[in-house]
């Protein structure tokens, strides 16, 4: 029985704004590391405040694990959206209306998510219950006698009147208001309602039902809206990051939540964002927005040392044959790019890893996937590296490894805000590189260490160093930041920690990253 808004639900809906009443944080800015002021948005006034101003700082906690129930458990929970619909394929705002219908292109993507989630097991499943979500949820649950709970929060963003326009026919009759919509949504209001707000709320409530079940590794089918919001909210993002976490059609985004020694759910991540069907890297929209300009985050294949220690601290170690593997996988996926330029870290596994790219991009003619050689600009960046800084940790690095969520968190505060501080000098060269108004259709890759491409996210979306444990990387990933406004824009992250192109050396989504054989 498929679930259908009322306009008395929505009145209810429009009433519950408890947090986002209170404030929203907003970054405003000029570049995307200018933090020159802050804005705080609520639903009745807008206050600035200066550089200086500690409030202005906002705590990845307080959209996050103080809302939330505590947990006695490690929990992992694996967000996917529906396959393409009849309404997407035609460009028609869906919103929670429940009349369309995956497409035959929607159902081999929900396909290719049951194969690519085959050997993972789960303990239940949350789904939306419009169609085209329960029937993606049906075909990736396919035989599991595990439950299946249909959800109500699950539903897509409630668009009101604008739901079943064509996207031109809204932009027709709305004039002003859809415009809104398209570039300022957390402020968008429509039949008195403010969507994205209340979707927000929504999403909080429904992360108190799913950590309140008693499971320690869950799979939640629901849309892109809601997807989205979810993400944002269980690491502490406001609405104002509304369409720059991207969900694509049968999209696959992974949160952590690690319960503190006392209890509670303090330290969440985001394990893995967007994992989609198809490519990763291939140019589009991002937020609606046509992109020309990427950046490319790759971590350098294994190495020699991987098993002592953890892919994080090696050394100066070449890769070894899985490395090697690994690193010719990333070449042959970026082939559909044409890279422009590699940066890397001096240390020999990232220059091999960025040589392999490169090699791979000036043989593409012959590889047929351009009808004349290209030229990649090589250089290394000593921003790139950070092992210095984390040798001069009274911690023992050898006993924190990658796999463990936030490991980030685990050391004290100079060594974070030396990497922080390098961090962003390395991202600034970056977009300055990004600028060259010659090449208009820029792709930059960098291999560098996944500490340094951690920070640099979270530069791109205008955070602080208190998010270096919000985010996670493996070795031979890839993560892709898209500028749909250019370098002096706003960056759109595209995915984070893409493995699948690894084929059988990727890792499980569902694989432990704690010490418990029974996750």
């Amino acid at each position: 029985m498929f679930f259908a808004t009322t306009a008395s639900s929505r009145s209810i809906l429009h009433d519950r704004l408890l947090f986002e009443q209170n404030f929203t944080f907003f970054a405003n800015r000029t570049r995307p590391n200018d933090r020159s002021s802050f804005t705080i948005r609520s639903s009745t006034s807008v206050q600035e405040t200066g550089k200086s101003s500690k409030s202005s700082e906002l705590s990845p906690e307080l959209y996050a694990s103080t809302l939330f129930p505590p947990i006695k458990v490690a929990k992992r929970v694996v967000l996917v959206r529906h396959g393409q619909s009849t309404w997407n394929a035609e460009g028609r705002i869906q919103g929670s209306s429940n009349f369309s219908v995956l497409t035959k292109k929607g159902e081999a993507q929900a396909e290719t998510n049951r194969q690519m989630l085959i050997d993972d097991s789960f303990d239940v499943c949350f789904a939306s219950p419009l169609a085209r979500s329960k029937k993606t949820a049906e075909i990736i649950w396919g035989d599991r006698e595990e439950s299946m709970i249909t959800e109500d929060d699950l539903r897509e963003i409630d668009l009101y009147s604008f739901q079943g326009l064509l996207k031109h026919e809204g932009k027709a009759k709305y004039g002003k208001v859809f415009r809104q919509w398209q570039v300022d949504p957390s402020n968008f209001s429509i039949d008195g309602h403010y969507p994205v707000r209340e979707l927000w709320e929504r999403a909080r409530s429904c992360w108190t039902k799913i950590l309140a079940h008693e499971s320690k590794s869950v799979l939640l089918v629901a849309h892109n809206a809601v997807n989205q919001a979810l993400v944002a909210t269980a690491i502490g993002l406001g609405t104002e990051y509304f369409r720059i976490l991207l969900q694509s059609n049968c999209g696959v985004s992974v949160l952590d939540f690690t319960p503190r020694s006392e209890g509670g759910s303090r330290y969440i991540c985001l394990n893995r964002l967007n994992q989609t069907p198809g490519s990763p890297v291939a140019k589009g929209c991002s937020g609606g927005r046509k992109t020309t300009r990427q950046i490319i985050l790759v971590c350098n294949g294994s190495t020699q040392s991987n098993s002592e220690a953890g892919f994080l601290f090696t050394g100066d170690q070449p890769m070894d044959m899985l490395g090697i593997i690994q690193s010719q996988k990333t070449a042959e996926l970026l082939l559909d790019l044409k890279v422009r330029s590699i940066a890397s870290s001096p240390k020999k596994a990232c220059v091999e890893t960025a040589t392999a790219i490169s090699r791979v991009q000036e043989a593409a003619d012959c590889l047929g996937a351009d009808c004349v050689p290209r030229y990649v600009e090589m250089k290394q960046m000593e921003k790139l590296d950070v092992e210095k800084i984390f040798q001069q940790s009274v911690k023992d690095i050898s006993n924190v490894r990658h796999i463990r969520p936030g490991w980030l968190k685990e050391f004290e505060d100079e060594v974070t805000t030396a990497v922080w501080n390098q961090s962003g000098k390395a991202w600034q060269s970056l977009l300055d590189e990004l600028s060259d108004e010659s090449d208009r259709e820029k792709v930059v890759v960098v291999v560098g260490h996944p500490a340094i491409h951690i920070a640099m996210m979270a530069h791109c979306l205008n955070l602080t160093k208190e998010w270096l444990g919000s985010f996670h990387l493996d070795a031979g990933s890839i993560s892709t930041l898209d500028f749909p406004d250019g370098p002096t824009g706003r960056g759109v992250i595209r995915c984070i920690n893409y493995t699948a192109h690894l084929g059988r050396w990727s890792i499980p989504i569902t694989k432990s990253t704690v010490d418990d054989k029974e996750f």
